[in-house]
């Protein structure tokens, strides 16, 4: 272990040296004229702040307030010579209107040059109120993609080589957190012909819609040391060459707590990551995590109850296999990575180790992030008003009943998903998907290699049970502030049984609903959500115990499985670099039961062969071993860094779960869990079961 740190801090050390040189020429003031191109930034600087100082008058109510501050003006100096505003933090519409008018006044001076060709050029100026306080505030160059007019008048996109955040013009994907995404779907439900519903979104596509640049600009801060900027702004390396780039960012994800029933809990995790492109079409990214952890109580007998066959103590939820770590804790490594592929406008191929989602809401019917890093291959194919997906994954089984000579059990996954913008405001997905397993020597089977099939079709053909599909619809209409989205699942149904209120078992489906509120009350960054889940019994599971909707002893769709109904409530907040989250979910599960002689299996389980139902009639929702299910979750923190998400966070957990009797993994129980902590937010926690 020692061995390892020594390696790892090595790595961090060695990759913390940045080295970053561009040859440019700054803008021109006509007072700069004389002066060599080595002065010219100080020179600019100069002239900038003096003139913006000298013209501007503080509003009246501004001096009225005693308001003392600093309000932060990104702007730039576009290839004509010109000053614009992009962007002002400050709290007063008077300030920003004043700042408006200032620039307005100023000079049109020489534009900054690369390669003697006239460029764009961005900078950050921190303007403090009362004005005699500007003597120390400098002015930062921000750089940004600039364009480059060459004689021709082509404008050809150029990255400097001291870009903040190359990866925005990349094919990388961005994190998914649903945090951070539910600020995105603001901006792609304004364009008519985006798509949402598979994740994690590339940055190529999002930038289509938002501009990315503009949003981390108004967070920088001005900072004039090395370590200052790699702190609060910036990558900790970035290397770019003639055609490629990369950056090398150490993550951590550092948490300390404790729970109602006097858990101390902790996490400990540190990781690499590696992320570049070659070219414009090409794009990689590579990380590894290295963590110990203990949890509130209830997640981890949640974990060690989904261990896996071969003396391992627990699966970390939506995380790995863990180790035992000084007897009551867990050592979980994960590594994840995916080469990104874009030959044109219209395709885009990624394969890799991860996760996917499918779906606009908080849970999905369809695919979800909950389960373990899995590998997967995956089209996106954008053409006209649609977005067609396929996507293959490989999948284990790690029960011990599957188990052969220390190996798990492999099975196959084949996903295709149509988005269809039907009208500017009303968008249709179609889902379908089919699950087989290697038996017989069969491994990936070539049939569902086809990216246009019919799956159920195809499972037919190839024998009555070859394979486990699934059908979905999905459905969203989106207004200016507003957007309704639904789920239907469909894993069996009888045509004879759908209308008849008999509880038929084999009527296995499930539906979502719900609603979207984005700067609710037309209070600026304030997002609402609203939730409603519900999936009959049995749904997701199989009689062929591989065949179900599972890998790694987790959920690929909802993290309750299935027989279940729950509503969930959320809001989000931010305010600058400052962020709230909260969260509220109720609902109600049904067991099986731990008792000894009741060994029905009454849907809930997916893993759970549904040839062991307890009846085929009479099924519904909550049966069996009943629980009641309350979280509560309230998230407050500190954007330390925006170009790798590193938080500074506060947490607190409220859980009550009311069975009707003990279920073998969570007994009747009240837990309160607090936590603190230091987190790269580059993936969802999915511990609300």
């Amino acid at each position: 272990m020692a061995t390892k740190k020594i390696i790892f801090s090595f790595i961090l050390l060695f990759f913390s040296i940045s080295v970053f040189s561009q040859i440019e020429r700054y803008p021109v003031f006509k007072a700069c004229d004389s002066t060599t191109i080595a002065e010219l930034p100080t020179c600019f600087k100069i002239q900038v702040k003096k003139a913006i100082i000298e013209e501007f008058k503080i509003p009246e109510n501004v001096q009225q307030e005693n308001f003392k501050g600093v309000i932060n003006v990104v702007f730039l100096v576009d290839i004509s010579g010109i000053l614009k505003v992009i962007y002002i933090n400050s709290p007063y519409k008077e300030l920003k209107t004043e700042v408006e008018r200032v620039f307005t006044t100023l000079p049109k001076i020489t534009p900054a040059k690369y390669n003697n060709h006239p460029i764009e050029m961005q900078f950050v100026f921190p303007l403090s109120i009362p004005l005699e306080n500007n003597i120390s505030e400098e002015i930062v160059k921000k750089e940004v993609i600039v364009e480059v007019i060459k004689p021709t008048k082509e404008i050809v996109k150029v990255i400097a080589k001291n870009t903040l955040f190359p990866e925005h013009t990349s094919e990388l994907n961005i994190p998914f957190t649903h945090a951070e995404y539910s600020s995105y779907d603001y901006y792609l439900n304004q364009a008519a012909n985006s798509h949402t519903a598979v994740k994690p979104y590339i940055y190529s596509e999002v930038i289509k819609y938002i501009d990315l640049d503009a949003q981390k600009n108004k967070l920088i801060k001005p900072k004039s040391t090395w370590f200052g900027k790699k702190l609060w702004n910036e990558h900790m390396a970035f290397v770019k060459g003639e055609n490629f780039w990369f950056t090398v960012n150490p993550g951590v994800d550092l948490q300390v707590g404790k729970d109602s029933e006097d858990i101390k809990t902790f996490n400990n995790t540190r990781s690499i990551h590696i992320n570049g492109a070659i070219g414009k079409k090409f794009s990689f990214s590579t990380t590894f995590y290295e963590s110990q952890g203990r949890f509130a109580n209830y997640v981890n007998q949640y974990a060690e109850s989904i261990k896996p066959d071969g003396g391992n103590p627990a699966i970390i939820p939506g995380r790995g296999i863990a180790k035992e770590f000084n007897t009551d804790a867990y050592d979980y490594p994960v590594a994840e990575a995916y080469v990104s592929y874009t030959p044109n406008k219209n395709f885009n191929f990624q394969f890799g180790n991860g996760k996917n989602f499918i779906g606009d809401g908080y849970r999905s019917l369809f695919l979800s992030d909950v389960a373990s890093p899995y590998p997967f291959f995956k089209i996106n194919t954008n053409f006209w008003k649609i977005k067609y997906t396929n996507l293959w994954m490989w999948m284990q089984d790690v029960r011990p009943e599957l188990t052969v000579d220390g190996a798990y059990k492999q099975k196959f996954m084949a996903i295709h998903y149509l988005s269809w913008n039907a009208t500017k405001k009303l968008n249709i997905g179609l889902f379908e998907t089919v699950i087989w397993e290697d038996t017989n020597s069969r491994g990936f089977d070539v049939n569902y290699v086809n990216p246009l099939i019919f799956y159920t079709a195809a499972e037919f053909s190839t024998g009555s049970r070859a394979g486990n599909t699934l059908l979905g619809l999905s459905l969203k209409y989106k207004l200016k502030n507003v957007s309704f989205y639904s789920q239907f699942i469909l894993d069996d149904f009888r045509a004879s049984e759908i209308t008849s209120s008999n509880g038929w078992w084999g009527n296995k489906n499930g539906i979502q609903l719900g609603i979207k509120y984005y700067n609710a009350f037309n209070i600026e960054n304030l997002y609402l959500q609203a939730e409603y889940n519900a999936v009959r019994p049995y749904t997701y599971s199989h009689d062929e115990l591989n065949l179900n909707y599972g890998h790694n002893n987790q959920p690929l769709a909802h993290l309750w499985g299935s027989n279940f109904r729950e509503t969930i409530g959320i809001a989000r907040y931010t305010k600058g670099r400052w962020f709230a989250n909260a969260k509220i979910i109720f609902g109600q599960k049904g067991f099986d039961f731990d008792n000894g002689t009741d060994t029905f299996s009454y849907g809930g389980n997916v893993f759970e062969d549904n040839d062991n139902r307890a009846s085929d009639y009479g099924n519904e929702i909550g049966q069996g071993n009943s629980a009641s299910i309350f979280i509560g979750d309230l998230q407050v923190g500190y954007l330390v860094n925006p170009a790798t998400n590193l938080k500074l966070f506060g947490g607190l957990t409220f859980r009550n779960f009311n069975p009707d009797a003990p279920t073998g993994v969570f007994d009747k129980s009240n837990s309160t869990w607090m936590s603190f902590g230091l987190r790269t937010d580059v993936f969802n926690w999915n511990l609300d079961f």
